[in-house]
């Protein structure tokens, strides 16, 4: 497949898991949509590599900044106020970074395609 036909194959650390949810997301949408969706979900899109980085400066030096990332306001002060839960929270997440980043990622292809159609 051209990488012009799939632009997700661009995206940073992309896993087939991902992969199938934007095709699915996207499907319906016109071309000049899509581009749109495209353009709004790689702009908000954090890579698994992204995440892993977050949950190492979380476990080290903020506690919870890989929860305030995502969006889980509640879940990062928590952390800040518990150091991790004990560093075992931080350390939970550090393992399952990868999960973290498709969960995030899957409200963000939800969020990015009503925008798109709503854009055009």
């Amino acid at each position: 497949m051209d990488m012009y036909q799939n632009p997700y194959m661009s995206l940073s650390g992309i896993t087939p898991e991902e992969l199938a949810l934007l095709q699915q997301a996207t499907t319906g949408l016109t071309d000049e949509q899509k581009k749109y969706f495209f353009m709004v979900y790689s702009g908000k899109r954090k890579s698994p590599q992204d995440m892993l980085i977050f949950c190492v400066i979380g476990l080290f030096l903020v506690p919870g900044l890989q929860r305030f990332i995502t969006g889980q306001i509640g879940m990062g002060i928590l952390y800040l106020f518990t150091v991790g839960l004990c560093f075992i929270g931080s350390i939970v997440d550090l393992i399952n970074h990868k999960k973290l980043a498709y969960e995030y990622n899957q409200k963000m292809a939800f969020e990015s395609f009503n925008i798109a159609k709503m854009g055009n």
